[in-house]
C-alpha cells in the first residue's frame, strides 16, 4: 500500500509539474508573442491571454475611447481582438492616416473566411385606403421594419437584379437574420471569441449563433448565385452578380479575387453594408425629427416651398433645398452609426505623428473623434443643423463631416447611399408628420452591436 500511495504520490506531483509547466510556458509565450514593438503607441498594461478585454465595455466602448485618449494621447493602442490595435483619436491624425497612408481592411466575418468575428419602391409611395390611414393616425408603430424593407430592395436591384415583395417570407427571414448578426457582432461574446478563438470555437455560447447566421445568409446567396449561372448571359448582364461572372470568365482566379467563394462575400458584403447602414441613419433621422419638432416643421416648409405635395421629390431638388440638406448631414454626425470605423490594417511599416507601426498592424481611425471634434463643431454633442449652414442661411460643407471616411478607403457606396437618403427622408416628410405616441416621453437612447443604432421605439405617422 506504501508502494502504491507512492507511485500515486509521485504521478499527482508530476502532473501538478507539467501543469505548471505548460502554464508557465503559455505565459511567457503570450507576453512575448504580444509585447509592444519599439516606438509603438502607449497604452493600458494589458492582461496576460485577455488583453484588455476587461477594460472595455461593449456597451459604451465608443465613448471610452476619449477616455482613454486623454490618458494615453490621440494615438494610443489596446490590445484586443487578439491583437494589439492602434487607435487614432484626432481629426488632423485621422485624415492623414486615411488619406495619406495605405491600408487594406482588416478580415472580419462578413469579409470573408477568418478568424475573427466583427462585420425600390416603399410601402408609403403607394396609394394608402382610408382604413389604412385611420390606422396610422390613431396606431403607434416601430418604422424600422418597413424602412428596412424600402432601402433592402434598393440594394437588391444591384446586386440580385429584383426586387422582393414585403410580404415574402425568405427575404423578411434574411432581414432579420442580418439584423441579429449585426448585434452580436458588437456583443461581449464576439470579443471574446477574437481573444481566444482556439478556445471559444470548443464552447457554447451566443458566439456560436454568429457562426450559424452567418451560414444562412451565405447559403442564401450561394442560391442567388447558382440561380444566376443558370441564366447567365455575358453579352447582356443585369446586375452585380452578373458583372462579377462576365469578369471571372471561364475559370475562377483565386489570386486575383474572381473566383465564387469571394462573390459569395463580396455580394453580402454589399446586400449587408448597403442595407444597414442607410436605415440607421433613416431610423435616428425620425427619431431626431421627434425630439425636434421644430426643426421638422422648417423641413416640411422648405419642402413644400420647393418640391409640393404632388411631385415626387428628386436628387437635383437638394441643391435648392439647403437646410433639409443641412438636416440630414446634421443627422448622418450625430447618429455617427460607424463610431469606431472600419479596422485597418497597415500593408508596409508605417509611421504617423511620432510612432511607427509594423506591417501587420491593425489601426482604427476613429469617427468619433472627427464627427465630434470639440475644436471644429459649434456645439459637438448637440443637435444642430447650422453646423451646415453659413449666415445666409446657404449649405455649407465641412471638412471635418467624414461618416463614409475618407481617402482611397472611403466607402464604396457614398454616393447611393447620400441619393437614398434625400429621396427618403424628403419623402417622409412630404406625405406624414412623424411624433412620439402619446404621453411618451421620446429619447435619444443607443444600443451598440457592429452600429451604433438608436433602441427599438414606437412613432405615430400623421399624413399631412
Amino acid at each position: 500500500m506504501e508502494a502504491v500511495r507512492s507511485v500515486l504520490g509521485w504521478e499527482c506531483v508530476d502532473c501538478q509539474s507539467v501543469l505548471i509547466f505548460l502554464f508557465v510556458f503559455l505565459l511567457v509565450a503570450d507576453v512575448l508573442k504580444n509585447r509592444a514593438p519599439a516606438n509603438f503607441p502607449p497604452g493600458p498594461w494589458a492582461l496576460p491571454f485577455l488583453g484588455d478585454l476587461l477594460r472595455v465595455s461593449p456597451t459604451r466602448f465608443h465613448l471610452q475611447i476619449p477616455e482613454f485618449a486623454e490618458k494615453y494621447g490621440k494615438i494610443f493602442s489596446l490590445r484586443l481582438f487578439g491583437g494589439r490595435i492602434v487607435f487614432v483619436y484626432d481629426y488632423e491624425l485621422v485624415c492623414c492616416y486615411q488619406t495619406d497612408i495605405l491600408g487594406s481592411s482588416s478580415g472580419d466575418l462578413l469579409s470573408g473566411p477568418s478568424e475573427t468575428l466583427v462585420w425600390g419602391r416603399c410601402p408609403w409611395s403607394r396609394p394608402s385606403s382610408r382604413r389604412a390611414t385611420i390606422s396610422l393616425r390613431r396606431k403607434p408603430f416601430n418604422a424600422q421594419s418597413l424602412i428596412n424593407n424600402a432601402v433592402s430592395n434598393i440594394i437588391c436591384c444591384l446586386v440580385f437584379g429584383d426586387r422582393f415583395e414585403y410580404d415574402d417570407k425568405q427575404h423578411q427571414y434574411i432581414l432579420e437574420t442580418f439584423n441579429e448578426l449585426v448585434y452580436l457582432e458588437g456583443g461581449i461574446w464576439a470579443h471574446l471569441y477574437n481573444t481566444l478563438p482556439g478556445l471559444m470555437k470548443r464552447l457554447p455560447g451566443p458566439h456560436q449563433r454568429i457562426f450559424t447566421l452567418t451560414q444562412d445568409l451565405l447559403d442564401y446567396i450561394q442560391t442567388k448565385i447558382k440561380e444566376h449561372r443558370e441564366s447567365f448571359d455575358p453579352s447582356s448582364p443585369r446586375d452585380y452578380i452578373d458583372c462579377f461572372l462576365t469578369e471571372m470568365g471561364e475559370n475562377e482566379d483565386k489570386e486575383s479575387g474572381f473566383d465564387l467563394n469571394n462573390l459569395c462575400f463580396c455580394t453580402l458584403d454589399l446586400f449587408g453594408a448597403g442595407t444597414e447602414t442607410t436605415t440607421t441613419t433613416l431610423h435616428w433621422g425620425l427619431l431626431f425629427m421627434i425630439n425636434y419638432p421644430h426643426i421638422q416643421e422648417e423641413v416640411q416648409a422648405e419642402i413644400d416651398s420647393v418640391v409640393g405635395s404632388s411631385k415626387q421629390p428628386s436628387v437635383t431638388d437638394r441643391a435648392n433645398m439647403p437646410y433639409t440638406d443641412a438636416v440630414i448631414h446634421e443627422i448622418q454626425r450625430m447618429a455617427n452609426i460607424l463610431p469606431l470605423n472600419l479596422v485597418r490594417m497597415t500593408n508596409k511599416e508605417t509611421t504617423l505623428d511620432k510612432y511607427t507601426f509594423p506591417k501587420g498592424t491593425m489601426v482604427l481611425p476613429t469617427l468619433i473623434s472627427v464627427l465630434r471634434d470639440e475644436s471644429i463643431w459649434e456645439t459637438p454633442h448637440t443637435f444642430n443643423p447650422q453646423h451646415f449652414l453659413d449666415q445666409d442661411g446657404t449649405f455649407r460643407k465641412r471638412e471635418a463631416f467624414l461618416p463614409f471616411s475618407a481617402g482611397k478607403r472611403v466607402c464604396l457606396g457614398e454616393q447611393l447611399a447620400r441619393a437614398e437618403l434625400f429621396l427618403f427622408f424628403t419623402t417622409l416628410l412630404q406625405r406624414f408628420s412623424f411624433a412620439a405616441p402619446p404621453g411618451v416621453q421620446p429619447t435619444l437612447e443607443y444600443k451598440l452591436g457592429a452600429t451604433h443604432c438608436p433602441k427599438p421605439y414606437s412613432l405615430c405617422a400623421v399624413p399631412r
